[in-house]
């Protein structure tokens, strides 16, 4: 059963208000205004003078348990949002890999499910350890990206990018933090940037994101109720609310702490929160939580997996 060995993440300093980020973008007073009092954002984590190598960096350098284990690592996969995060030819994760003596690795990406390939990518990895068969492989999932485009700043109507990093360090069995269940809800007819889509995917994200999460927890021989804590994508908080309804559970199970002061940071969310709730002493042995997650790209993704501590 896969399981998370340890997870690391890296959130820099600098931080720009919502008003920062919406000027070079155009937005108007008034979007800005329903972004800061409607949706409850308030700044946006950001690093300018940084690179993606630095964001992975982080990450990695505040992973413990790769310490010593580096020729154990049988793969590394980084989630991606976007296709490409660098100019052609140059791979910065490649790179970083070779820095932190992975270069042995299988290094690929995982950008099937824009913002949801984090959890794609943990799914991946377990399955490929499996088929290898050795009980001391282990995978690395890295996450982290810069917002180094307009595109790459703003979610139309819904939230801001951050930028950050996670590394999520995986077995294909353990005593903590177990994979129980997993469940994908894709929806190809998103497929497009055409306004229309746009809007009628704000229409249907709560109910899909939460036919996801109730698709992994019944998976997992579980009920939503059961779940101690939902380690949610920062998009916003009024989607989150709308999913709690839905599934009719509290909105305090909900860690949402991080979506005001530092944004939606790609596919690294989950494992950011997840480090959140560790550090907090939010998770406790025995008690099953869902990291969730949704992307759109080619169509749209919505995605959770349930974990137990």
């Amino acid at each position: 059963m896969t399981a998370l060995t340890e997870v690391a993440a890296y959130v820099p300093e600098g931080r720009l208000t919502v008003e920062e980020v919406a000027g070079p973008l155009g937005l108007t007073r008034m979007q800005v205004k329903v972004f800061r009092r409607y949706h409850r954002l308030g700044e946006v984590a950001r690093d300018p003078g940084g690179t993606v190598e630095d964001l992975l960096r982080g990450a990695l350098a505040r992973l413990r348990a790769l310490r010593g284990r580096e020729q154990d690592v049988r793969y590394v996969l980084h989630a991606r949002t976007f296709p490409t995060v660098a100019p052609y030819p140059y791979d910065p994760v490649r790179a970083v890999c070779e820095e932190y003596g992975l270069g042995h690795a299988a290094v690929f990406s995982v950008g099937h499910l824009a913002c949801a390939s984090g959890l794609l990518a943990v799914d991946a990895a377990g399955r490929l350890l499996a088929a290898d068969g050795d009980p001391d492989g282990l995978a690395l999932v890295l996450s982290g990206e810069k917002a180094f485009t307009p595109e790459a700043q703003l979610v139309p109507g819904t939230s801001f990018f951050g930028e950050g990093a996670a590394a999520c360090l995986v077995a294909a069995s353990g005593e903590r933090d177990r994979v129980l269940g997993h469940a994908v809800e894709q929806r190809g007819e998103f497929d497009g940037d055409a306004p229309e889509l746009a809007l009628e995917f704000q229409r249907v994200y709560a109910d899909a994101l939460s036919a996801a999460i109730d698709a992994a927890v019944t998976g997992a021989g579980l009920s939503a109720a059961d779940v101690a804590l939902f380690l949610p994508h920062n998009v916003n908080r009024v989607a989150w609310h709308q999913v709690c309804r839905i599934l009719g559970v509290p909105r305090e199970r909900v860690l949402l702490d991080n979506v005001a002061d530092t944004g939606h940071v790609f596919c690294a969310d989950a494992f950011v929160n997840y480090r959140t709730a560790l550090d907090r002493g939010l998770l406790r042995p025995g008690e099953p939580y869902v990291m969730a997650a949704a992307g759109a790209g080619l169509g749209a993704a919505f995605s959770a997996t349930v974990l137990v501590h």
